[in-house]
């Protein structure tokens, strides 16, 4: 991946990327950098420089192909081999996790999932094999997993961590509230929902109060 491509331009592709795909499904066939935009609640400067960085341009007449976009998007973030991902914690966030990941990208998805429940071991779950905790370092070297998602509470994360980075993982989605101490050359995502949540409570707060203050 090129250098000059930043997280957050990832991270916006993912989301053009997402967009596309339901703008296909709906029927439409071409749109417009300021429209991509619009629905992505960026500029549409910051749409064209995004996709330059992959080296696609649209049309001066009829703006981005829909369909041809999403999939050199595709070809830009998507591994052009099949890319094995762990689970690790298959409680409830763990299997919403696999029902929701489940074909929705066909070279990235779940193949082994990981617990300490003996009724969850051994078993296969949302169409993904559930291993013991024990068998994680040699399930993981086999299978050639490179990425791994922690749905664990947050005393059981650095643990998870450590075993799946020695095991090859050089790429975590950490749902567990807490941070982790990870090598320079392992890539860590985090998801706290309860930051997320009080953000989003708090920023709800401020704008029902500039709309009190308007209506005086």
């Amino acid at each position: 991946m090129p250098a000059t491509v930043s997280e957050k331009t990832i991270g916006r592709l993912s989301l053009y990327r997402r967009l596309l795909y339901e703008l296909r499904n709906a029927g439409e066939e071409n749109l417009y950098s300021h429209q991509l935009a619009q629905m992505a609640g960026v500029t549409a400067a910051q749409v064209r420089r995004d996709l330059m960085s992959i080296g696609y341009s649209g049309s001066p007449t009829r703006g981005y192909d829909v369909r041809e976009l999403g999939e050199s998007i595709g070809r830009f973030l998507d591994s052009p081999t099949d890319q094995g991902v762990a689970l690790v914690g298959v409680g409830n966030l763990g299997r919403a996790i696999m029902a929701f990941f489940a074909g929705r990208r066909p070279h990235l998805r779940i193949v082994a999932a990981f617990d300490t429940d003996p009724y969850k071991v051994n078993r296969v779950i949302q169409g993904v094999r559930c291993y013991s905790l024990e068998q994680m370092p040699q399930v993981v070297e086999s299978e050639g997993i490179q990425v791994g998602i922690l749905a664990v509470p947050a005393v059981a994360a650095q643990s998870a961590a450590d075993t799946l980075v020695r095991a090859g993982v050089r790429g975590l989605l950490n749902f567990a509230p807490v941070p982790l101490r990870v090598p320079p050359d392992v890539y860590v995502e985090d998801i706290d929902m309860t930051m997320s949540l009080e953000k989003v409570a708090y920023f709800a707060r401020q704008r029902a109060s500039q709309k009190e203050l308007q209506t005086w």
